[in-house]
Parts: C-alpha cells; sequence; structure tokens
C-alpha cells in the first residue's frame, strides 16, 4: 500500500495528522491549516499522498507528492 498522511478531525476540535497505518495522530493542532501545513512536509519527505478531510470525516481533497499512479495527461 502507498504512503499516506491524512489530515482528520478530532472530538476535541482540533486537527490530527495520521499515517495511513497508525492509529495515533503524530501531529495536532489546534487549526486545520497548521495541519495540512505539517501533512504537505511529511508528504513531500517520504513521497507520499496527503488526505485532507472535512470535519464529517469524508476526503475533501488529496495531493500526491511521490510516484503519482494517474498523472494528469497532457
Amino acid at each position: 500500500m502507498a504512503k499516506q498522511q491524512h489530515v482528520v478531525p478530532r472530538q476535541d476540535g482540533g486537527w490530527g495528522v495520521k499515517g495511513s497505518n497508525s492509529a495515533k495522530a503524530s501531529h495536532v493542532t489546534a487549526t486545520k491549516a497548521d495541519a495540512v501545513k505539517i501533512a504537505r512536509e511529511i508528504s513531500k519527505n517520504q513521497g507520499a499522498e496527503m488526505l485532507v478531510h472535512n470535519k464529517d470525516g469524508k476526503i475533501a481533497y488529496r495531493n500526491s507528492y511521490g510516484n503519482d499512479p494517474f498523472p494528469p495527461k497532457g
């Protein structure tokens, strides 16, 4: 499975950054923007995909920083 970093909402109102196979967040922040910055840096360093979730838990958007299996054409 490809490496992934998820930005997820927390029950305490904050945001967490979790690896795809991790039970706990590696980083916890007060704002979604801060969590996205951290997840982006981790994803770039690991050549991973970043998935950003909304407050309801659904994926809002994703970015690939590694070998994209579906690169844009053109």
